[in-house]
């Protein structure tokens, strides 16, 4: 047998018997022949409370120290590991991001990798080893400073490492037993998928579903690495993300794959911009040199009195306050009149192939959004995906009627959150 990567999150090794409880897993897995690399994330909400310790020191701590304090939590997590499964009388080896090669580019807090050299990777599990790899983390290529990869980078780590050694499966470890046509927490009937396409796996985890990481997804998506969803708190069977089914899956797919929804976003809206080439281009230079990621854009028409027209964006919340002062900077030479900043508000996303060629999933969309009294805010559309901007006080009942709405409520029990705060 073959090369396995396996991903355990946050939940999974929360506390001393969570990580005995995955050791054990990952001896079975050595037990039935596979060479085992383990990536593990920070134990239960380490992150969360370094987070919030940072924030009562420093109200804007270095980006470099604030690196280095985060990747302790992972780091705890691998040597703790390591020891419970050289108690369970297999030999393990723990390493640090930049030990297992993890390389990135220079941007604190939001890294990206550049490449994966997992030279003392391989040869510790060829020597017979269980390599524990810390995930979240590398080192930059240039300074050989320690950065992160941002929230969920632990996905990122292990399909990354799966990719550099050739592995069969990455297989994500998680707090539910797989993928599901909704957030669980929100709709209780929410049904677990048993294969999905990278396509549309990538946009659900672009519009807020928590269970990958959406640029775990994409690395996947490029080297062809299957992933694996599943539970380490029961033995069933996950949910695979593919370019194909796995086994003896169907390879007819749902019209609709899911509904996502995020909180974690904010509104920006620039009033008054003169309606001319180049004043957007103007406004979303700043932002772009300020390192922040846009998600949807709208232009309204601009009122044929004043030529004046306004411009609406959604960025992640913690990106707010910079992204205020990178525009405020370019007030002078757009000639815009005032910035809105609204941090209530919540994206809803359908997801499915099926909708390219299936008219009238629109009308349905948002027939069910008016039915339950909800307003729309921003639209954006791809292919495969419809998204919304709502009230973030509308989004739980509006994900639970838009879910109804395409009939992918569960007939079975209710889906199960094992473990985890949701935080």
């Amino acid at each position: 047998m073959g090369l396995v990567v396996q991903k355990y999150g946050g939940s999974s090794v929360a506390d001393a018997e969570g990580i005995k409880r995955v050791a054990k897993r990952i001896v079975e897995a050595k037990k039935n022949g596979h060479q085992v690399v383990v990536v593990v994330s920070a134990m239960g909400d380490t992150t969360d409370e370094l987070i919030d310790l940072a924030g009562e020191v420093s109200p804007i701590p270095s980006g470099r120290e604030f690196d280095m304090l985060l990747t302790a939590g992972e780091r705890i997590s691998m040597a703790l590991l390591a020891m419970a499964i050289k108690n369970l009388g297999h030999e393990a080896q723990s390493f640090t991001g930049s030990q297992a090669g993890v390389i990135t580019d220079s941007v604190h807090n939001k890294a990206r990798i550049i490449d994966v050299t997992p030279g003392r990777i391989k040869s510790s599990v060829d020597e017979g080893n269980i390599a524990i790899v810390a995930g979240f983390q590398g080192v930059s290529h240039d300074k050989k400073d320690i950065t992160t990869l941002g929230r969920g980078g632990s996905d990122t780590t292990a399909v990354a490492l799966a990719a550099a050694l050739d592995a069969e499966v990455c297989e994500i470890y998680t707090d539910v037993d797989g993928v599901f046509t909704a957030d669980p927490r929100v709709v209780k009937k929410a049904r677990k998928i048993d294969w999905i396409s990278f396509e549309d796996m990538l946009e659900l985890a672009s519009s807020g579903s928590k269970v990958l990481l959406h640029r775990c997804v994409e690395y996947a998506r490029r080297y062809n690495i299957p992933i694996h969803v599943r539970s380490s708190f029961s033995g069933l069977r996950g949910t695979w993300v593919s370019n194909e089914p796995q086994g003896d899956q169907t390879m007819e797919q749902a019209l609709i794959s899911g509904v996502a929804h995020d909180t974690s976003e904010a509104k920006v809206t620039v009033v008054g911009v003169p309606d001319k080439p180049g004043e957007a281009a103007m406004l979303f230079r700043a932002i772009a040199d300020a390192e922040i990621n846009i998600d949807m854009v709208v232009q309204n028409v601009s009122a044929a009195t004043t030529g004046l027209t306004d411009i609406s964006f959604t960025l992640p919340k913690t990106d707010g306050k910079k992204a205020i002062a990178a525009l405020e900077k370019t007030r002078a030479s757009v000639g815009f009149d005032s910035l809105r900043y609204d941090d209530q508000i919540a994206k809803i996303s359908l997801v499915g192939a099926g909708m390219k060629t299936n008219p009238g999933v629109t009308a349905t969309f948002f027939e069910a959004l008016s039915n339950a009294d909800v307003n729309i805010e921003l639209i954006s559309t791809s292919e495969i995906r419809i998204s919304v901007v709502t009230r973030a006080d509308d989004v739980n009942a509006a994900v639970r009627v838009v879910h109804t709405a395409f009939g992918l409520d569960s007939d079975s029990d209710e889906a199960v959150v094992y473990g985890g705060t949701g935080r």
